[in-house]
C-alpha cells in the first residue's frame, strides 16, 4: 500500500462526497424518526419470509450511531455499524479537509492487495448476514 498526501487544498473529492452522505445520514437518523413517519417502512422480504435481508438492521444502525448508542448498533448489524462509522469519520475529515485545507490522503494498494479485498469483503458479508440470520430466526443460539 502506498499513501501520497498531496498539498493542502480545498478541492472536494470522493472523501469529501462520502463525508457528506454520511452527515446527512448521520442527522436523519439523529433527528427525523424515519421508521415512524413512513407507514410502509420496513423489510418486504422478512414481514412476507420472517427471514431478514442483507441490508436489515441498517436503518436501527443509522439511529443508534446518530445516538451513540454504538453496542446497540452493533447488535442490530454490526457490519453496517463499522459503515456508519466509517462516514463519521469521512464526515470529520470533510470538514477538516474543507475547513482548514488539511491534505486528504490517497491511498494506492497493490494488485495483490486489491486481490485479498476482493476476496475478504465478500466473506465478511456472508459472516455478517449469517450473524444477523441467526440474531433474528435462532436467537436462543446466541445465549
Amino acid at each position: 500500500m502506498k499513501v501520497f498526501f498531496p498539498p493542502p487544498n480545498r478541492r472536494f473529492g470522493t472523501v469529501d462526497v462520502l463525508g457528506l452522505v454520511g452527515l446527512i445520514g448521520l442527522l436523519v437518523g439523529r433527528y427525523v424518526p424515519v421508521a415512524k413517519l413512513i407507514p410502509f417502512w420496513g423489510c418486504v422480504l422478512r414481514e412476507s419470509t420472517g427471514w431478514p435481508c442483507l441490508g436489515c438492521g441498517l436503518t436501527r444502525v443509522a439511529d443508534r450511531v446518530a445516538h451513540f448508542n454504538f453496542v446497540g448498533a452493533w447488535e442490530a448489524n454490526p457490519m453496517g455499524t463499522v459503515g456508519a462509522l466509517l462516514f463519521a469519520l469521512a464526515a470529520v475529515v470533510m470538514v477538516l479537509h474543507l475547513a482548514f485545507k488539511m491534505p486528504v490522503p490517497d491511498i494506492e494498494l497493490s494488485p495483490r492487495e486489491w486481490t485479498w479485498l476482493r476476496v475478504a469483503f465478500p466473506i465478511l458479508l456472508f459472516v455478517n448476514y449469517a450473524y444477523v440470520v441467526v440474531k433474528t430466526k435462532f436467537p436462543h443460539l446466541l445465549t
